[in-house]
């Protein structure tokens, strides 16, 4: 029999080689986790339903990238976000519903520089315009801690690429470094691209200073007709490349400027939009669906092709409704998110329905669809639950409830459910359904869509008429007044800002508040 000595030291060796191996399986078995971002993408601007049948709109766009997700994971057929940009963003990496953090119209690239619209007879709500800070102190901000910050502390590297539009310029929130990003990749204050070719530098023009939409990080793209999709895509991959090879899990935020205007085609998909007798603006943004698209099988396929994609869990999400306003895309403003009522700035469901697809290989069943309302704050909860991370400490009480058990099918349902909107500020000059002023409360089928400016109150069972068609309020007044009080508590719970009327210099009345003007 041959037995082995060891002396101290290479018995603690052996411990120190046992423990490094232990600590990297352990990091092994982290779930990668990415959250494909589009912006301004409408609940039908794909050919994925997210209906009961397919649409016209769902037989206009070519996206089988999502078509591929969507058989490999679950669709959610009733999720939800704020009706314009960065309320939706911060809420998603805090946790906080707006009706809390206070973000609640798009912040400006420029430091203290309200975005409301002036309007004749209301006076502007006092909200947090300078976005979300993981600093405090920062005038007009929010301060939380962001998801990122937290992976990055448990192991995860962290990258972000594309749009990051979470706080304005001169605050720690415009740079995705500070929120806990370990690379960031053309993210900055700016919410939308100042051109989405490479052949205009992405609107860094030589010698000029560049415009605050003019896309950093990009110089090795400029004059290359590389479309600023793809650039952004290429770059998303290669930011990978690093932590695959190490075996470190990875947090991707690959959050593209497409489908926002500037509505630019993306010519490797033009023809065929022509072709089909769509206006040149709707074949324009119909490229940019399909560009976004090409991105997610793009990076289904370098997945797979790095052996990752089975343990890699991707969100797909828009981060607020379509486009539907007169003039900014071609044909009938109405008609860009049938069935669904209006589309961005409204708090009708076409205003803050999002398309959604969640894939978790090994758990979530594949091809699914989900009728359980979920919101975009509960991807805070959700992501912590899925990465192990259960107690982490973050300074905000969060909102969002973690979707893990009832994407595990642990559970049916995730009980009786509240979700809350809020839009005191002038978004748009343009006349529309529900923008500007509005507030909107739902629970179970039952939704309240409640105007601030003149106090009318709309009333709609979403389940039997998702096109909110017809107002219920007189036929059920006990169910607007439940509604009402439920909404107007929070608001004033939470400190929610109001909006004022300039005849009497007095703040709007909450909804179960009877007094007005």
């Amino acid at each position: 029999m041959i037995r082995l000595r060891l002396t101290g030291m290479a018995f603690a060796c052996l411990i120190s080689l046992f423990s490094s191996a232990q600590s990297s399986n352990n990091k092994a078995t982290k779930p990668n986790i990415v959250i494909f971002l589009v912006d301004d993408m409408g609940w039908q601007d794909c050919s994925v339903p997210f209906w009961t049948e397919m649409t016209p709109l769902n037989r206009r766009y070519r996206t089988p990238g999502m078509e591929r997700l969507a058989a490999e994971g679950a669709r959610m057929t009733r999720a939800y976000a704020a009706s314009v940009c960065t309320p939706s963003r911060v809420s998603m990496i805090t946790g906080m519903n707006p009706t809390r953090h206070h973000v609640v119209n798009w912040t400006s690239p420029f430091r203290d520089r309200n975005t409301d619209n002036p309007d004749a007879e209301m006076l502007p709500a006092v909200w947090n315009h300078n976005g979300l800070s993981p600093v405090a102190g920062v005038q007009n901000t929010v301060h939380a801690t962001p998801l990122p910050a937290l992976l990055s502390d448990a192991g995860y590297y962290t990258v972000h690429v594309g749009k990051a539009h979470w706080g304005s310029s001169g605050t720690p929130g415009s740079n995705p470094l500070t929120l806990g990003f370990q690379v960031n990749i053309a993210g900055h204050s700016a919410g939308h691209p100042q051109s989405y070719y490479a052949e205009d530098n992405f609107g860094n023009v030589p010698k000029k200073q560049p415009t605050v939409q003019a896309v950093p990080d990009l110089q090795a793209y400029h004059g290359t007709g590389t479309f600023l999709t793809e650039a952004l895509t290429q770059e998303a991959l290669r930011s990978l490349e690093a932590p695959i090879r190490n075996g470190q899990p990875f947090f991707l935020h690959l959050s593209h400027y497409a489908v926002h205007t500037p509505i630019m085609s993306d010519p490797r998909f033009l023809k065929r939009y022509l072709e089909m007798g769509l206006d040149s603006t709707e074949a324009a943004y119909a490229t940019l669906v399909e560009g976004m698209d090409k991105s997610l099988g793009d990076l289904l396929d370098f997945l797979k092709a790095k052996g990752v994609d089975r343990n890699t869990i991707i969100f797909f999400l828009s981060d607020n409704g379509g486009l539907s306003l007169k003039g900014l895309r071609g044909g009938d403003p109405h008609t860009h998110n049938l069935p669904l009522r209006a589309g961005k700035g409204s708090l009708y469901e076409g205003g803050i329905r999002n398309p959604m697809i969640i894939r978790w290989p090994g758990v979530l069943k594949a091809g699914s669809s989900e009728e359980v309302p979920v919101s975009v704050e509960d991807m805070f909860p959700t992501i912590l639950e899925m990465a192990g991370l259960r107690n982490v400490s973050y300074r905000q009480t969060i909102d969002g409830q973690s979707l893990a058990p009832l994407l595990s099918g642990k559970v049916k349902d995730l009980g009786p459910r509240t979700f809350y909107w809020h839009f005191p500020v002038k978004w748009t000059n343009q006349d529309g359904p529900a923008i500007n002023f509005f507030s909107a409360v739902s629970q179970g089928d039952w939704k309240l869509v409640v105007s601030l400016r003149s106090g009318k109150k709309e009333l709609y069972n979403i389940k039997e008429d998702i096109g909110e068609t017809n107002d219920l309020a007189a036929r059920f007044p006990d169910r607007v007044v439940a509604l009402s009080s439920l909404l107007g508590e929070r608001l004033k719970q939470m400190k929610t800002p109001m909006p004022g009327f300039k005849s009497t210099g007095m703040q709007v009345p909450y909804p179960d508040e009877k007094t007005r003007k």
